[in-house]
């Protein structure tokens, strides 16, 4: 079927009526006297145009090809008037093809039934004409509501031509494009302010009593038809959709259905409406509407011999987000459940936590898996940043050895984080839509609009802003033509891949019904609006600035915080921007808009969507979300849905906060309440809303700020979290060795299947002895969830068998927190490691050369390879979560490092290099070992060695060359290394 454009005019007419969100459906009406006058003249038009201009220059001036082909004669003849007539008529017959092609496209497009015409190159004003032209010869034809909006604009102006819906600016690429925005812009904008001035007055033009039908129209471009906006066309007031609800309740339809909720209208259906509806889509009754073909005719007789009781109904007028239907609930063995605990809304876990310990954790963090995993993430890499720039400092003594220990409400929320915290989910979400991007690029097939999706029972459903096509496999239809559905089966077969994220724009809003909501908020056609009272908005815009910051399903994003969160930026410095007012928003976002227009139009796109599949993909069309969480004035609620009106197409998107609930240019309305519930009536949703509350946010902020190497910049005390006596004294009644293979001495080795949770709990706790809480092992243990008593079965076991101390006391303890601790008699190699490391740079160490030699050389006997060799696949998970893995070999490197200093202060070269290589052996990536290395070798004095080096150095380099500093190093030590490695080559 072919693609309707929207049609440009109020429902009335009237100049004053404020413009639909929305595009309107095609109004049918007869073909009058001036429509066939308007065809008439369009038809001599093109005639004169396309076969009298090519007959007049033909035999007054001549064809454009020459009769003789002598470039050499055209060069040496001499300038005249015959010679720049010549040039003029070439280009006339230049500009006549041009039009002539026009005409050709127009034509081609209007008779196939495509609303969107090819552009043709350079020909903005000639394309606009011919389009008026064809679509006027048209107009009394069954063709012409296929055509593009300006039908009835012939012989108007080019502005008046160019007022466009947002669809149709979406829809219409070339030279009116930029124009058509900025005019529909301004009256939308216009349109808003006389709609908020005016909202209550609605004069009724039709008798009361007269029965009027409206027939619900099909998507156009990103939109779909609604009560609400079917109600403030014809009703003049959205909020009167509850009438056009009760009139049309349980009715049967034309495809057989029934109406039976607000937000769940389909295309075809008739809605019966009040008496006083009025707007030139309406019709009367079916013997009074000859405008209608009689197939509808005979559908609106049928439907209104169905009675239908007119019940009190609810919900509310928009038809954009709903929930998925319900796949059956997996077993738990199955592997299709979400995977881990807190993913089940109902979970109360501060509750829980309070029943089983002294103290309870944050419950906005423990149920906010994909917000905990992002901040997890992006506070891992905050730490081992501060552990690489330390590793600049000195040697022997370095700075920021070891991160800050959080304590109080900070060390609650990094539990809490571990705890809620769901980066399997995370991953899997970002593959399936990096994935489904792919595969639609291979298939050539642009991005589809997504609305909304949510993650249901481990499965995946995106909701479509209008039906695409049958999705790419894996991916499948879901309940409905706007539903794509991946299992989460198919989504654990992805792998990572460097296309471009297609939807970063996603955000959790909440739970309905154990279905997780993210809203993809540069996709939304306008303003979303969020009231409530200003504690409990603030909750939720922190929550979404915060996943917005550090989420893993997208590359490059700009959060823009006006009038609050001014604090949040730690999170993520490179993301989000704070603006003290409104006026620097407008300021900036109308710049922005401006560019992001034009370099669309630059690249050839409709939207971002369509370049973010393109070549420029990583470097392009990254959203801009902007985030207001105070009510702006009435003239700069005008501004913003003026700069909104535009913005799904360009990917801005705009939450903005409102005390009373009624904001000009808001499309999707939403309510936080004092309960913690999200309301949003119009689109069908009551969610448990993702809140994260200023105590909780700022305990957030806090573990990124003591994170931030550049917040002190002489870095925390070099000292271990844990010191163990090195003497002979001090010798631990349980040695577990975590460096290399994992081994235990001075306990008997667990029998039966508990052994590896048994051994994988005491290497937790031995790599935390700051303490663990209960609820963070058991996550840890079991990230898919467990109950309650097989984890206290657990502890019970792990307390025998690491049994008690001569004094009788437990080695498993609590302490004053609630926190599962180690006594100081069971030890790890990684504490021995770092006391012997800590004792030679900054204890007797220091005064005593001898004893500085001896503590480093024991350290690096210590080092047997990387932490737990040999763990098995499948467990140690929490690792990931872990900054060790970057801690341990920059440890290694730093007694390597303090080590060959100690020999070369001697001369003796040969042991630093022997330290040296054995410290690369733990840290290859260490640049600083590779140049003490070198300087170490040219200090033997045996210059091929230290080609040989330099040579071996060059292949592990590989295409990536060597480091600038390296190759520094090497010009200094060895100045003809460079045509050494180009023989070597």
């Amino acid at each position: 079927m072919p693609r309707r454009s929207s049609s440009t005019g109020s429902p009335t007419g009237s100049p004053n009526t404020p413009r639909n969100r929305t595009p309107q459906p095609v109004r049918v009406h007869r073909r009058s006297f001036g429509d066939f006058v308007k065809a008439f003249l369009a038809f001599v038009a093109l005639l004169v145009l396309v076969v009298g201009v090519p007959g007049a220059l033909a035999t007054q001036l001549g064809w454009p090809v020459p009769s003789t082909w002598d470039p050499q004669e055209w060069l040496t003849n001499e300038l005249s008037v015959g010679t720049f007539l010549g040039i003029l008529t070439f280009f006339v017959w230049l500009a006549w093809a041009q039009f002539t092609a026009c005409v050709i496209v127009e034509m081609k497009a209007a008779l196939s039934g495509v609303g969107v015409p090819g552009r043709v190159p350079g020909a903005g004003p000639s394309q606009l004409l011919a389009r008026q032209l064809v679509a006027a010869l048209l107009l009394v034809g069954a063709t012409a509501a296929s055509l593009t909006p300006g039908l009835s604009q012939l012989g108007q102006s080019l502005d008046t031509n160019q007022r466009g819906t947002v669809a149709a600016a979406q829809q219409t690429p070339g030279g009116g494009l930029f124009a058509q925005q900025q005019e529909q812009a301004a009256s939308t904008a216009a349109a808003l302010a006389e709609q908020a001035s005016h909202a209550e007055a609605a004069p009724s033009t039709a008798k009361d009593g007269d029965t009027k039908y409206y027939r619900i129209q099909p998507p156009e471009g990103r939109h779909h038809d609604s009560l609400w906006e079917i109600a403030e066309r014809h009703l003049g007031d959205g909020r009167r959709y509850k009438e056009i609800y009760q009139l049309n309740k349980d009715r049967v339809q034309p495809d057989g259905s029934k109406l039976s909720e607000a937000s769940l209208i389909r295309p075809g259906w008739i809605m019966e409406m009040p008496g006083d509806a009025r707007g030139g889509e309406l019709v009367e009754m079916p013997d009074e509407a000859p405008n209608v073909s009689p197939e509808v005719q005979q559908q609106i007789h049928d439907y209104a011999k169905t009675g239908g009781d007119h019940a009190q109904g609810s919900g509310g007028g928009a038809s954009q987000v709903s929930l998925p239907e319900q796949r059956p609930a997996p077993d738990q063995n199955t592997g299709h459940q979400q995977q881990t605990p807190h993913n089940t809304p109902a979970a109360t876990p501060s509750t829980e936590a309070q029943s089983e310990s002294s103290f309870g954790l944050p419950e906005a963090l423990l149920t906010a898996p994909l917000l905990a995993a992002g901040l997890l993430g992006a506070l891992g890499r905050r730490r081992r940043q501060a552990m690489w720039q330390s590793a600049l400092g000195s040697v022997g003594g370095r700075r920021g050895m070891e991160p800050p220990t959080p304590t109080g409400d900070a060390a609650d929320a990094q539990d809490a984080l571990l705890v809620g915290a769901d980066p399997e989910g995370v991953r899997l979400l970002d593959r399936s839509l990096r994935g489904l991007a792919a595969s639609l690029a291979e298939e050539s097939r642009a991005l589809p609009t997504v609305y909304a999706a949510w993650l249901s029972n481990g499965d995946l459903h995106l909701q479509l802003a209008q039906p695409a096509g049958k999705p790419p496999a894996p991916w499948q239809l879901g309940q409905d033509q706007t539903f794509w559905m991946l299992a989460r089966s198919d989504a654990e077969r992805y792998e990572d891949g460097d296309t471009a994220a297609p939807y970063p724009g996603l955000v959790s809003l909440g739970t309905m019904d154990d279905s997780r909501l993210l809203l993809n908020l540069e996709s939304v056609p306008g303003i979303v609006s969020l009231s409530g009272r200003e504690a409990d908005r603030a909750a939720v815009f922190a929550s979404v600035a915060a996943e917005l910051a550090t989420n893993g399903w997208s590359d490059r994003m700009t959060i823009t915080l006006v009038g609050f969160g001014q604090d949040l930026t730690p999170l993520a410095p490179n993301r989000l921007r704070h603006l003290d007012g409104i006026d620097d928003l407008i300021e900036t976002m109308e710049a922005e808009t401006r560019q992001r227009r034009g370099a669309l139009g630059a690249a050839g796109h409709d939207s971002v969507l369509t370049g973010r599949t393109g070549p420029a993909q990583h470097t392009r069309w990254a959203p801009h979300l902007v985030l207001l969480a105070a009510q702006p004035s009435a003239e700069d609620a005008v501004k913003l849905a003026e700069l909104a009106s535009d913005a799904s197409r360009l990917g801005i998107g705009y939450l903005v906060g409102t005390e009373t609930g009624d904001l000009p240019g808001a499309s999707w309305e939403m309510e936080i309440t004092g309960e913690g519930k999200l309301l949003a009536p119009l689109l069908g949703l009551e969610l448990e809303a993702q809140l994260l509350p200023t105590a909780q946010q700022q305990a957030v902020v806090e573990l990124f700020v003591q994170a931030d190497p550049d917040q002190n910049p002489d870095g925390p005390a070099n000292t271990p979290p844990f010191l163990v006596d090195i003497s002979e004294q001090g010798r631990p009644a349980v040695y577990a060795r975590l460096v290399g293979p994992y081994e235990i001495i001075g306990l008997d080795t667990p029998d039966g299947e508990r052994s590896a949770l048994l051994h994988e709990a005491l290497a937790l706790l031995l790599l935390h002895r700051e303490g663990v809480h209960p609820r963070v092992l058991s996550s840890a243990l079991w990230p898919r969830g467990v109950t309650e008593d097989v984890r206290d079965a657990l502890l019970e076991r792990l307390n025998a068998w690491l049994g008690t101390d001569p004094d009788g006391s437990a080695r498993l303890r609590t302490d004053s927190t609630g926190r599962l601790t180690l006594a100081k008699s069971v030890v790890s190699d990684l504490d021995v490691l770092r006391s012997l490391y800590h004792e030679a740079t900054q204890g007797r160490g220091i005064n005593s050369r001898q004893v500085r030699g001896r503590l480093l050389t024991d350290a690096l006997v210590l080092v047997r390879g990387p932490l737990l060799a040999d763990r098995p696949e499948g467990r140690y998970r929490w690792l990931t979560h872990e900054i060790i893995d970057a801690q341990l070999p920059l440890l290694v490197a730093d007694i390597g490092l303090a080590l060959s200093a100690f020999h070369l202060e001697k001369d003796r070269a040969e042991k630093a290099i022997e330290a040296l290589t054995a410290a690369l052996n733990s840290a290859p990536a260490d640049e600083r070992l590779w140049h003490e290395l070198l300087r170490a070798t040219h200090a033997t004095g045996d210059t091929a060695r230290l080609q040989a080096l330099a040579a071996d150095l060059i292949t592990r380099s590989g295409a990536r060359g060597l480091p600038p500093r390296t190759e520094a190093l090497l010009d200094e030590l060895l100045p003809n290394w460079r045509s050494g490695a180009v023989a070597a080559g």
